[in-house]
């Protein structure tokens, strides 16, 4: 294993990390705030995918397609949140997990009937599409652009959730959700919110992935399951286990699809139950309800 080798990557492992990252982040809050297993959330990954890809190629504006396919996500998110969930919280869990479930294969199907089943690339913008020398090594522009906009977006989540109003009421909603609506909090206003604003980053996560990955229909099964273990391994609940699970996940991905494609799945099970063996709640997760 050269030092070439370990550099490149490494990048890729940190760009992949990132994208499970905004598709984890909206997940653990999901889960640690409302309680609610969300297996449409990889739905929301792919459909983000394809709506940019579309956004795409009418308007030949990638920064428009990035913009507005989160925006579009964000309000399905909320109709399935008024419409469907809010009906199903004070319901047996295995209620909401069909009902996502579903949901999950009916984005599935849209999509084959929308854009067919081949597979779709989307094109990055002409500034981001060259390489660049690092350490030697020809790298491409745009995997450093995605691991430019995950740090980013980590830092701007990172500060709306210490240094924000309504960043405690999320962090004290995880905690204690009764406590929240008793000192007056709409906290269906913030279940609103905060599944709106899960499914809109699972979206640009998907805009993002877009250029780096190919797009089919199955893509959400895919990246549903890494993001659940992104999120047991990092704790529910929280944007930093989110954060830091991806970056472990990953690179583990990354190296073990290089080196062991045959078994990659199987090990990245195995670094997932051996944390959890240390770590029951995860690296950075706290006891829910």
């Amino acid at each position: 294993m050269t030092a070439d080798f370990v550099i490149v990557q490494g990048l890729n492992g940190v760009a992949y990390g990132l994208l499970l990252f905004l598709l984890a982040a909206g997940l653990s809050l999901i889960f640690g705030m409302m309680d609610v297993v969300n297996l449409a959330h990889g739905s929301f990954f792919m459909l983000g995918a394809y709506l940019g890809w579309s956004v795409s190629r009418a308007s030949h504006n990638f920064w428009l397609a990035l913009l507005v396919a989160p925006i579009v996500i964000a309000v399905v998110g909320i109709a399935i949140e008024v419409g469907l969930l809010k009906r199903l919280y004070r319901r047996p869990l295995l209620d909401q997990v069909m009902l996502t479930f579903g949901l999950s294969f009916m984005a599935a199907e849209l999509v084959k009937i929308v854009w067919g089943t081949n597979e779709l690339v989307l094109q990055p913008p002409d500034i981001l599409s060259g390489q660049v020398q690092i350490v030697g090594n020809t790298y491409p522009v745009y995997r450093l652009f995605v691991i430019a906009v995950g740090v980013a977006i980590a830092l701007a989540l990172w500060t709306v959730e210490r240094r924000t109003r309504i960043g405690a009421i999320i962090r004290a909603g995880v905690v204690d959700r009764q406590m929240v609506a008793g000192l007056g909090v709409n906290i269906g206003a913030v279940f609103t919110g905060v599944f709106a604003f899960g499914a809109a980053l699972a979206a640009f996560g998907g805009v993002v992935a877009g250029p780096v990955t190919s797009l089919y229909p199955d893509l959400d099964a895919q990246v549903l399951i890494t993001g659940l273990i992104v999120v047991v391994v990092g704790g529910m609940g929280t944007l930093t286990g989110a954060f830091w699970g991806g970056l472990l996940i990953g690179v583990a991905v990354t190296f073990l699809t290089v080196l062991v494609p045959q078994i990659a799945l199987v090990l990245t099970f195995v670094v997932m139950g051996a944390i959890l063996l240390v770590r029951p709640n995860g690296l950075f997760g706290i006891k829910l309800r």
